[in-house]
């Protein structure tokens, strides 16, 4: 029988995939083009971060303490989970199931813990540095682990899937600058704050003034350039899976546009992209795989 409707598992599979829904209408229209088995195991591991994420996101007026017990807890039951094939917890029960079956290390799981436990600890970065180990742990590592059940044919292909994660957590960050700051948080880079002679009133007063928008300029190139280096790992990635990721790194590559658009001004409202966009962006995705599968076997 097919893993995702194990009478066991088959709730929480479906309890992870309306997670996805829910959290993340971009990621969750790119997999569900995917075939079936790698449709739902991404659904799995998706609602295993959503849900490690939310500890720190939603964290239901719990104090630091109480949040840093519940990602001590997730983790002791993640390596019980690992050891003996199975978790009565509800979004941990299908991680599980895929990650032994595809072969994804713990060492990934146990870094997005720590990246979340580093977002209880700290609301500020000293410098890109710090930053880039937070973006690999809550972000990198995901690329990592959906590398695992897209398949490859180069194992080269996990260094631009950190990039990858990366690039997406480094947009998500510029997206969030106003949300980010009314919850106290700052994930610009202090040093770099200070070198485009910025301070940190101007977010928290949300004053954009020209030194601002040199600094988020400065952020949108990295990311954007995170991007460029990640591209061509795609093409490593199974065929049946590529259109996928091209997909979802061009959707997200959509947010930079449009906060370029504004001027880079991060305190206009959260920028997104139109859901008729990023229908056109999947099936332009999906013909162009197809062409270049043709064109591929035209070659031999």
């Amino acid at each position: 029988m097919k893993f995702w409707l194990e009478s066991f598992s088959r709730p929480a599979f479906e309890h992870a995939r309306q997670m996805t829904a829910y959290y993340s209408k971009s990621f969750y229209l790119s997999a569900s083009m995917l075939p079936p088995e790698k449709r739902w195991a991404t659904f799995a591991v998706y609602g295993f971060c959503r849900y490690v994420d939310n500890l720190i996101d939603k964290p239901r007026r719990r104090t630091t303490d109480e949040v840093l017990h519940e990602v001590a807890f997730l983790r002791q039951e993640l390596q019980i989970a690992y050891r003996t094939g199975g978790s009565e917890h509800p979004i941990l029960q299908p991680y599980i199931v895929v990650a032994l079956r595809y072969g994804i290390p713990i060492e990934y799981a146990l870094d997005l813990l720590n990246g979340v436990e580093m977002d209880v600890e700290y609301s500020r970065y000293p410098n890109f540095d710090a930053l880039y180990l937070f973006c690999y742990r809550v972000a990198g590592v995901v690329g990592l682990m959906m590398t695992h059940i897209l398949g490859y044919t180069d194992a080269a292909v996990f260094g631009y899937a950190e990039k990858l994660g990366v690039a997406m957590q480094l947009t998500n960050i510029l997206r969030d600058v106003q949300e980010d700051c009314s919850m106290g948080r700052i994930y610009l880079p202090l040093n770099e704050l200070r070198a485009f002679g910025c301070s940190e009133n101007n977010i928290f007063e949300a004053r954009m003034s020209p030194a601002l928008r040199e600094l988020m300029k400065f952020q949108h190139e990295r990311a954007y350039s995170y991007y460029e280096a990640a591209e061509p790992g795609i093409r490593l990635l199974k065929p049946d899976a590529q259109y996928a990721i091209y997909s979802a790194s061009r959707i997200y590559r959509g947010i930079l546009k449009r906060l370029k658009a504004r001027d880079f001004n991060p305190f206009l409202g959260r920028v997104f992209v139109p859901k008729h966009r990023k229908m056109g962006i999947l099936m332009q995705e999906i013909l162009r795989t197809k062409w270049l599968a043709a064109q591929a076997r035209l070659a031999i």
